[in-house]
């Protein structure tokens, strides 16, 4: 039996711990919240699971064989580092943590240790984005000529980080899943309209070394709620509309093709309209499936696809969003 400690019980620890318990060999030993009122949560939900304020009840206790931080950014590395090195795999809350170094150090650690790190990159485990990628792999849309995603709602504004290191690192993560060359620089642009020094709305680009590029969307302050991509491909065109229940992915035959005529400086253009249809895919509960392939990687002893490397890769890129925020927009390689 693995044994778990969840620390944080706000709005998405419930959930860690919910899935975590209904998988075989696994139970929640115990939760952690400084808020009475979570914690009073917890013993309602379920009795058996005991619950403290402090986290090194978790991190350090010799029953704990895995530990769920979902708290603030903040706080990740310190709880991360304690929990390692005190013998425990763990699962971390995006973004993985504030700094690179930060996560460097952690990766570090989990590697001496022989530890399992996984960063909670939920969407990727998604029917959807497993879908996209297959359909990447096999080259159904064709060479890949730009990547648009747009996350946008009112709210909920943090008290901690900005809206790039709130709402990127969920289609910052799928576009590292999904699209196999690496990025090499970043550029974004923001605003903060009300004087926290914290960005409520966001424009990032990302560039990669074969004339693909990536555009994100990131907005507080929408009067409506989109969760949007498109990837426009040689071949074909994919929409993800993750709000749509019934097809959330539909692929358009539609594309463009240019032919060089009588010289460099004629171009014929030709536009392909073809059929739309949107594939079957699979509606499982992400999480719940992220956290089964957690259990096996630490069974099997092998490294996620969403580990701390992983994780470091989307910090990178929110670091630099930030240092080209601060520059007025100034392109920072990766």
């Amino acid at each position: 039996m693995l044994k778990v400690g969840v620390i944080g019980y706000g709005y998405w620890g419930p959930n860690i711990a919910r899935n975590f318990n209904a998988i075989d060999g696994v139970k929640v030993e115990v939760v952690c919240d400084k808020n009475p009122a979570a914690l009073k949560k917890v013993k309602k939900i379920n009795a058996n699971i005991n619950t403290t304020r402090d986290s090194r009840d978790i991190t350090r206790s010799p029953e704990i064989d895995i530990v769920a931080i979902v708290t603030p950014v903040s706080t990740h590395y310190q709880l991360a580092k304690d929990a390692l090195e005190n013998g425990k795999h763990v699962f971390v809350e995006k973004p993985f943590t504030a700094t690179i170094s930060e996560a460097e150090r952690l990766i570090d650690i989990g590697s001496k240790k022989k530890l399992q790190i996984m960063v909670d990159h939920t969407f990727i485990f998604t029917g959807a984005v497993r879908k996209i990628k297959e359909l990447v792999e096999k080259n159904e849309l064709g060479e890949i000529y730009y990547y648009d995603s747009t996350r946008v709602n009112l709210g909920l504004f943090q008290h901690d980080v900005n809206v790039v290191w709130d709402l990127a690192p969920h289609d910052l993560s799928v576009m590292d899943y999904v699209m196999k060359p690496k990025p090499v620089a970043i550029t974004a642009n923001g605003v903060d309209h009300f004087g926290r020094s914290l960005e409520n709305i966001a424009y990032i680009s990302v560039y990669f070394p074969n004339n693909l590029i990536a555009h994100f969307n990131v907005n507080w302050l929408s009067p409506v709620k989109i969760r949007t991509t498109l990837i426009g491909g040689a071949k074909r065109m994919l929409v993800w509309n993750d709000l749509d229940t019934d097809e959330k992915i539909k692929i358009y035959d539609k594309g463009v093709t240019v032919r060089n005529r009588e010289g460099v400086y004629n171009l014929l253009v030709e536009y392909r309209s073809g059929d739309m249809w949107a594939p079957r895919i699979d509606h499982s509960e992400a999480l719940r499936t992220e956290l089964e392939y957690f259990i096996d990687c630490i069974k099997k002893e092998k490294s996620p696809i969403n580990d701390g490397k992983a994780g470091l890769r989307i910090v990178k890129m929110l670091e630099a969003s930030d240092k080209s925020l601060k520059q007025n927009g100034k392109m920072i390689k990766l």
